[in-house]
């Protein structure tokens, strides 16, 4: 405002002194952390973002480890089913015959004494009493079994009537008359054995007192799966002898056909009469839906406890019964899981672990782009009489603001994404992100606020040394006890092996790019144009600020990225191949086709099956289980004879993985000279030119002799006998019945629903009798378990992350060397420097890192994977017993390498397109500050 009078100066009243007062107030309260804030809104968003999503992977991972774990954990204990993972309590009955209210109380009791970290299943316990000994019945109008009369055992269940339904006559009960023990019958079992009611049974053999029971009732089973009929199968049906249940309260008879017949409450005491003794038996199913990983060792304690252990005494003692006694076979079945999974923890942590490395480096990298871009700021702070204390309280407030909500939204929203019962490690994880979030910038701060030390060149190269010593002892450890050592849990140092050796390989590429990349500068320099020598030569000495050599910390993100991905895609691939083997080894081959007994594979299904679409080799076989070897060092020794084609069987043998040979060496076998055979292990031993004698199920006999020995024969996989296999043409001109094959085999993708269509064309009548066995479906059944499909998605998961945090490690690198690169581009620029030129120069300058980085990441997953694969075993994520160890593989080594160094030369691309022009412009709009 200009005063109306020229020449005068305006006079203006002072303020008051109470306004004054309040403007200094307001100015000292102003919100410095808000103010920070709102200053730089790109650094704000983008620490929010990344403290997100590094806590919401840290909480994801336990909380999907646990529910990985909790479903392996069921699902196995859910196909051993019911009878596996129950309490049977088993005792003498009393000579007294007690009544069903005792055994009731008893029950209570048991029932009482379980848990408290298990429950019994919602189907509930079953008690009772059954005889012994099956009863061999009299009656000759009953149907028999292989001319073996029926037999029958009296069984007490007082709550089947809940269980099944009542179609004909009554439930036992009343007592007994004239000596006859009312029963009853499952319609099906007396369908079977010809009985309806009033069938008086009788038994064969004479007892102390006259009991015979009568049939006064016929009940129907409307669900014979329900779990209440577990191990009493014959209660809803007449059962073989072969395939009656094993495990108490029955008991496997010899003879023809069985039945358990029901008896009321009143005749307790005539079943041991019938039975020859009888025992009171009590069924008590755990709930294994409930059961969980995390609390296995204590529900393990319980009912170890159970079986043979103090709860087990305070049993006997409560219920009166001193011969009281409980088995399971669930114990085992835990013992089996945890084995597993104490086998696969170690390779499934790698991922992770890498992970969690890639993060940490990229934490790193933000720490020090805030610390370059708000140096000054602080030491003005510093200087102007800040103390490093306040300074670094006031940055903690900063990220706070900045950090907590977003982890706290991310911990939130992996807890209802990922619901398990366990906390505990989920919250520890996101705490200890969150911390590692938290105070990445202050620490840095706090080391540019330090009072500046002298140079110590040796403090690198004795951190360099201490890794490099970690490196070697973790890998002798592993090389020494393996990546999961027997009975141990996981070892954080045998996880890290992988690590650690991309580390050292990170800080040696360190040591040898600078001096490599001045080569290339050199002879950069002797070329025209100066873009390329100016990149090179940025790139030798480092560009990010005030560095003197380029930032380890994008290699190292790198590197570490490449070598989990390799290691990881070696275990991977590997696990893949061993479970094709194993399915190979398991189908003799890609498929097989097994006739029926006394019936061959006919000739229209082979030459149609050969010429399916993906099928390679195909050929038939004729084996004889019952041949018999003769002239050997034991006398007369049992084997099978595998008559087939030898160039296609040796195709087949090396598929297979089982018996592999020289088709040569089945050759030569002219006019009556023995046929020359392939001879199993266990039958070689004598000279090769000396002759044996092989006489077939038909009686044929054979003079042959050993041209080679192998280890097995596809035609019979996981067979222990003795076995020969001979050439098809010397041998079908001297037996023609070995022309018609009784197995067909097949190498290639061949469809199994197509193979069994033709099957029903050309066997109509017997084709539900023949066997298929495929590769594909013994592959799909071993890689049906949640162990391994967790193991699979845990590590491609990972990869992912660590790949996605490498490239923002790079994007920081660049963002970081950004200042000075915008700078020197301005400068070029007025000298004539053209925009696709500023391009060519950022590149150049950027790429020789991240070439280097993948380079170094081959070779150092290929080293891992060298000295650390003989160590691995694949055993848990196969689904079968393999050998141990990694066999080192280019692609799946390279693949990773590769598609690393793609994505990153992208990111470098995109940031030079994007930001480069961006960065020209302002700098010569603003000029030179420098």
């Amino acid at each position: 405002m200009t005063s109306p009078f020229p020449g005068r100066r305006e006079v203006r009243p002072a303020p008051e002194p109470a306004a004054t007062e309040g403007r200094e107030a307001a100015a000292r309260q102003a919100p410095w952390v808000w103010t920070r804030l709102r200053a730089t809104p790109s650094a704000t968003l983008l620490g929010s973002v990344l403290a997100f999503v590094a806590v919401l992977l840290a909480t994801a991972l336990p909380r999907a480890l646990d529910r990985s774990a909790d479903q392996a954990l069921r699902d196995s204990l859910h196909a051993g089913g019911p009878a596996r993972t129950s309490l049977y309590a088993s005792a003498e009955s009393r000579p007294d015959a007690p009544s069903p209210q005792d055994l009731d109380e008893q029950l209570a009791t048991m029932v009482a004494r379980t848990g408290p970290s298990f429950r019994l299943a919602a189907s509930g316990p079953v008690h009772g009493a059954i005889g012994d000994k099956p009863r061999t019945l009299a009656n000759p109008e009953l149907a028999v079994l292989d001319e073996q009369p029926p037999q029958a055992n009296l069984l007490f269940l007082p709550r089947a009537a809940d269980h099944a339904r009542l179609v004909e006559g009554r439930w036992p009960g009343g007592g007994t008359t004239d000596g006859r023990v009312p029963v009853a019958l499952s319609k099906t079992a007396a369908d079977t054995l010809k009985a309806k009611v009033g069938t008086v049974l009788k038994p064969l053999d004479g007892l102390s007192l006259p009991v015979t029971a009568e049939v006064v009732g016929l009940y129907t089973v409307e669900d014979p799966s329900d779990v209440y009929w577990t191990d009493l199968a014959c209660a809803t049906k007449a059962c073989m002898p072969a395939k009656a249940c094993t495990t108490k309260p029955c008991v496997p008879p010899s003879g023809g056909w069985l039945v358990s017949a029901l008896v009321g409450p009143d005749a307790l005491d005539r079943i041991a009469p019938w039975g020859h003794g009888s025992r009171d038996f009590w069924r008590l199913p755990v709930d294994t839906g409930r059961l969980r990983a995390d609390t296995l060792p204590r529900v393990t304690d319980e009912i170890s406890a159970l079986v043979a252990g103090p709860t087990a005494s305070g049993l006997s003692s409560a219920t009166g019964r001193p011969d009281l006694r409980i088995t399971s076979e669930i114990l085992r079945l835990f013992g089996e899981v945890r084995a597993r999974q104490q086998a696969a923890a170690p390779l499934a942590a790698i991922g992770p672990a890498g992970l969690g490395g890639v993060a940490l480096v990229v934490f790193c990298l933000a720490a020090g782009l805030a610390g370059d871009r708000r140096q000054a700021e602080l030491l003005l702070l510093r200087a102007r009489g800040g103390s490093r204390a306040g300074i670094l309280r006031r940055l903690l407030a900063e990220g706070a603001v900045t950090v907590l909500p977003a982890a706290v939204l991310a911990a939130a929203l992996s807890l209802v994404l990922l619901p398990t019962p366990r906390l505990a490690p989920a919250l520890l994880a996101a705490g200890a992100v969150t911390l590692v979030a938290l105070s990445a910038f202050p620490v840095r701060a706090f080391v540019l606020l330090s009072a500046p030390r002298g140079r110590a060149p040796r403090r690198r190269l004795v951190a360099e040394l201490l890794v490099l010593a970690a490196t070697v002892a973790a890998v002798a450890e592993v090389r020494r006890r393996g990546v999961a050592p027997a009975g141990a849990g996981l070892d954080p140092l045998l996880v890290a092996a992988p690590l650690l050796i991309a580390l050292s390989g990170g800080l040696v590429l360190a040591r040898i790019q600078p001096p490599a990349v001045r080569v290339l500068a050199w002879a950069g320099a002797r070329r025209a144009g100066v873009v390329g020598f100016l990149g090179l030569a940025r790139a030798a000495r480092g560009s990010g600020g005030r560095t003197a050599r380029p930032s380890v910390l994008p290699l190292i993100a790198l590197l570490l990225a490449v070598t989990t991905g390799g290691f990881g895609a070696a275990v991977l691939t590997a696990v893949e191949g061993s479970r094709l083997q194993v399915a190979r080894s398991e189908a003799g081959g890609d498929v097989q086709v097994v006739a029926p007994p006394g019936e061959t594979v006919p000739k229209g299904f082979a030459r149609a099956a050969g010429a399916l679409p993906g099928v390679r080799t195909s050929l038939g076989v004729w084996v004889d289980t019952e041949a018999h070897v003769f002239d050997t060092d034991r006398g007369s020794v049992p084997a099978t004879v595998v008559v087939a084609e030898p160039a296609a069987y040796a195709e087949l043998a090396r598929t297979a993985g089982r018996g592999g040979f020289d088709p040569a060496v089945l050759g030569g076998a002219d006019g009556g000279a023995p046929v020359p055979a392939l001879f199993s292990g266990d039958l070689s031993g004598r000279a090769p030119d000396r002759a044996y004698r092989v006489r077939l199920r038909n009686g044929a006999d054979l003079q042959v002799r050993q041209a080679a020995v192998v280890d097995g024969t596809p035609a019979r996989p996981g067979a222990a006998s003795a076995t020969i296999v001979l050439p098809a043409g010397p041998v079908t001109a001297r037996v023609p019945q070995a022309a018609d094959p009784t197995h067909w085999f097949a190498v290639g993708r061949a469809d199994a629903e197509r193979v069994r269509g033709l099957i029903r064309e050309s066997a109509p009548a017997s084709a539900d009798r023949f066997l298929v066995h495929t590769s594909t479906e013994v592959a799909a059944r071993l890689d049906s378990g949640p162990l391994q499909h967790a193991a699979g998605r845990l590590f491609g998961a990972s990869l992912a992350g660590a790949a996605g945090f490498a490239l923002l490690a790079v994007l920081l690198g660049l963002v970081r060397a950004a200042p000075e690169r915008g700078a020197l581009l301005a400068r070029l620029r007025t000298m004539g420097l053209r925009p696709r030129q500023g391009i060519v120069l950022v590149l150049t300058e950027s790429l020789p890192q991240v070439l280097a980085a993948a380079l170094g990441g081959f070779l150092t997953a290929a080293a891992a994977v060298a000295v650390l694969g003989a160590s691995v075993d694949l055993s848990a994520l196969v689904g079968a017993d393999v050998p141990a160890g990694l066999r080192l593989t280019a692609p799946p080594v390279l693949v990773p390498a590769l598609g690393m160094a793609a994505l990153a030369a992208l990111a470098v691309l995109a940031e030079a397109a994007v930001s480069g022009r961006r960065q020209i412009i302002t700098e010569l709009r603003a000029g030179d500050q420098r």
